[in-house]
């Protein structure tokens, strides 16, 4: 069977946590397209893994004392990325086997089954390593909340907007607001009482929603939710949520916040990437060509009208020069193109993004919405 991806699990996990792992994995692919046993091979305890070189390939290993090491130090040479899981972080000596010490290890703790099918995931390339988010907050109601978030959110190995942070002096603050917005994978709203009535964070919910990406709201315990909320996912804060005497949030309700991101990060970006795919499959028919199929790191075969074969790499987010590079790293005699969603980043950028593809042979830039009109021309 010609499977893209093979994920392997080694080490010790227990039986829930093999069993919890792979579901959440099933759900997270699925919304890829994919399914474990066609795209995706799955396998678990081998006593040597020997991954194939025209698959992309990830494993986990769970650490325990005494825990079996398989072909690890084979595994090391030949590139395959490993993420070793503790059960604590202060148990990493004990339960990992010399040869992973030097890799950044993940507590089970720290997130659970969802965080190590996301970091999992993230090995193989159906997610995104760069983890980005956007606060999107009343200063007046809620800026104490950001800060405590923007905090917790960063531990988390996530890369936070929060306005007060991330925009320099003298910067054209509303289209660098904009274009970190449209690099974001979650907005991560604070409903607050008047969360609506701002012109600023108004617009940054919609805008969210006209780019897709996926919200998040954080319900106060006090505010009415508006019916504009009620398609995205919502994280309900109650009276004990926030600590009454310095208005910030407790543990308890910084990890359910943070759990929940993970889950929904992860399915935004599956779905994002099977439209972004959809409209381009529309697209390559409207001019008479062929959807192939996909290939590795969720590339695009297509065939054109006039029979030239052409790879495409869809990307959500803002693509960069490390964007054009991977995409040509896969051996292909294909014509190379990154398609994007331009709309909403920073003209700079735009302008950086034409000269950069003008300058590499073997690959280019090319617009969403522009796709049929590109390719129907792609000789030239």
């Amino acid at each position: 069977m010609a499977f893209l991806y093979e994920l392997a699990v080694l080490g010790s996990p227990t039986a829930n946590q093999l069993s919890e792992l792979k579901q959440k994995i099933s759900e997270t692919i699925e919304a890829f397209n994919m399914r474990i046993g066609t795209e995706v091979k799955w396998v678990v305890f081998p006593d040597t893994l020997i991954p194939q070189q025209q698959k992309v390939s990830a494993a986990v290993f769970f650490g325990a004392k005494n825990a079996p090491q398989g072909n690890l130090e084979d595994l090391l040479n030949k590139g395959i990325p490993i993420l070793p899981v503790v059960s604590d972080v202060s148990k990493t000596n004990e339960e990992i086997p010399a040869a992973l010490l030097r890799f950044n290890c993940l507590a089970y703790t720290d997130g659970g089954i969802q965080r190590i099918a996301t970091a999992l995931l993230e090995c193989v390339g159906l997610l995104p390593k760069q983890r980005r988010v956007f606060l999107s907050y009343r200063r007046s109601e809620a800026a104490q909340v950001a800060l405590q978030l923007f905090d917790a959110f960063s531990a988390k190995h996530f890369d936070v907007f929060l306005d007060t942070h991330g925009i320099a002096p003298a910067e054209d603050f509303q289209a660098t607001l904009w274009h970190r917005l449209c690099d974001s994978d979650v907005l991560v709203m604070l409903d607050t009482a008047t969360y609506f009535d701002s012109r600023w964070t108004n617009a940054e919910f919609g805008r969210a929603l006209a780019k897709g990406i996926a919200i998040l709201r954080i319900g106060w315990s006090n505010s009415a939710q508006s019916r504009r909320t009620q398609t995205v996912s919502s994280c309900e804060l109650i009276s004990h949520d926030i600590d009454s005497l310095t208005g910030r949030l407790t543990e308890q309700a910084i990890s359910k916040i943070c759990l929940q991101l993970e889950g929904v990060r992860s399915l935004s970006h599956a779905v994002r990437n099977l439209n972004l795919i959809s409209n381009l499959r529309n697209a390559i028919e409207q001019i008479g060509g062929t959807f192939i199929g996909i290939g590795l790191n969720k590339s695009v075969n297509i065939k054109l009208a006039n029979g030239r074969d052409i790879t495409i790499y869809p990307t959500l987010g803002v693509p960069t020069s490390t964007t054009l590079h991977n995409a040509t790293r896969t051996p292909s005699n294909n014509k190379i193109a990154v398609l994007y969603d331009h709309i909403g980043m920073h003209t700079e950028w735009l302008n950086h993004l034409e000269w950069l593809g003008s300058h590499v042979k073997t690959a280019d830039y090319v617009k969403a919405n522009e796709a049929a009109w590109r390719f129907a021309d792609w000789e030239n």
